[in-house]
C-alpha cells in the first residue's frame, strides 16, 4: 500500500511537472480578460446586474455600457464587470459580480459596489 501511495504522489508530481512546461494557458480559477466587452452576453450579463440591483435596493439605474471585464470559471463562470449607469442625470460606474450557470439556468448577483471616485 505504501508503494502504491509513493508511486502515485511520483506520478502526481511528474504530471503537474510536465504540466507546468507546456502550459500556455492560464490556469483555471483565475480571472482573466473579456476580449469583446460588446458581446452580447457580456451585455446580458451587465443587464443582469443592473436589474438585480435595482430590485435590491429599489432604485432607477440604467445600463449605459460595461467599461471592463473579466471571468472566472468556478462551478459555472464569475463575470466580474465595471459598468457605467446612468442615475437620473448622474453617470456612475460601479463594479458587478455575477455567477453564471447557464445550463441550469441560474444565475445571481454576488456583489454590486460603486468604483471609488467614479460613484
Amino acid at each position: 500500500m505504501r508503494l502504491f501511495i509513493l508511486a502515485a504522489a511520483a506520478l502526481l508530481l511528474l504530471q503537474v511537472s510536465a504540466a507546468g512546461a507546456v502550459r500556455t494557458e492560464p490556469l483555471l480559477g483565475g480571472w482573466h480578460p473579456i476580449k469583446n466587452l460588446s458581446d452580447p452576453y457580456v451585455r446580458e450579463i451587465a443587464e443582469f446586474a443592473v436589474k438585480a440591483r435595482n430590485d435590491q435596493a429599489k432604485t432607477g439605474l440604467v445600463l449605459e455600457k460595461v467599461v471592463k471585464g473579466e471571468t472566472q470559471v468556478v462551478a459555472g463562470m464569475n463575470y466580474r464587470l465595471v459598468v457605467e449607469v446612468k442615475d437620473g442625470t448622474n453617470t456612475k460606474s460601479f463594479e458587478a459580480l455575477v455567477w453564471d450557470k447557464p445550463w441550469e439556468h441560474s444565475r445571481r448577483l454576488s456583489s454590486f459596489k460603486a468604483v471609488k471616485g467614479k460613484a
